[in-house]
């Protein structure tokens, strides 16, 4: 407490597919704890953290399947369901207060997203985690990361990935690939790299909030980002 920062209140958005570690599919564990410890450190630093996560670990896209896209898209919400209470236990296994709300209501494990209840867990002092997407289908996690921090009127969003930057091509199959340290939401959409989909970089532009892709397995990067040092690309306006 006490340590000057960059930015009080954050969302924090988690892929699906980085809680599988090398295993590419499921929960890892060691991942998994790794991730958390990280996450109770900036807590303890006096930071509002909500977390948004993917359920790519699970499910994602039809995987070649016949099954139709709605059905597929709901599917992929369940999937956060499960990687939503595995934070949730590993958080309160080192006694941090946590709650976890669901678009889709599943009131027998978590509580239904209210807008006015999350603002009161945060003013409790406790870390809110967002499952199940917007709840509805053909919108990304990205998307209801930019939603939600915008409800919550977060000072940044933390895209925290396996790869530390914003590259104008994959650096491993180009490797004369640019990495951006700064660039605007309207430049990513013009170059079309695919960092975020297209209407999550909407909805950062127009409610103006800055998103800072980095890469979370070096332990210590939340903090670093959240003091301002200069880790990864910084996307705003």
């Amino acid at each position: 407490m006490g340590e000057k920062l960059k930015y009080n209140r954050i969302l924090l958005k988690l892929s699906g597919e980085a809680l599988a570690g090398e295993k590419k599919t499921g929960i890892d564990p060691e991942v998994l704890s790794r991730i958390c410890e990280q996450i109770k450190n900036v807590k303890d630093l006096g930071v509002d953290i909500t977390i948004v996560v993917g359920g790519g670990n699970f499910w994602r896209g039809r995987f070649g399947t016949t099954i139709e896209r709605t059905t597929s898209d709901y599917m992929g919400m369940l999937a956060t369901s499960i990687n939503a209470l595995a934070i949730q236990s590993e958080l309160e296994s080192r006694g941090v207060a946590t709650r976890v709300q669901t678009a889709i209501e599943m009131k027998e494990v978590a509580e239904p997203y209210i807008r006015r209840r999350a603002m009161h867990h945060l003013d409790k002092n406790r870390i809110v985690i967002f499952a199940c997407g917007t709840g509805n289908p053909y919108f990304s996690t990205d998307t209801a990361a930019a939603l939600r921090a915008a409800e919550v009127e977060a000072d940044v969003i933390l895209f925290a990935k396996t790869i530390d930057a914003v590259y104008s091509a994959d650096p491993k199959i180009d490797k004369n690939a640019t990495r951006y340290e700064r660039i605007s939401y309207m430049e990513v959409l013009e170059k079309q790299l695919k960092v975020l989909d297209s209407t999550a970089i909407s909805l950062c532009m127009d409610n103006n909030i800055p998103g800072i892709v980095f890469e979370m397995n070096t332990p210590g990067n939340i903090e670093r980002v959240v003091k301002g040092e200069n880790i990864g690309t910084i996307i705003e306006n």
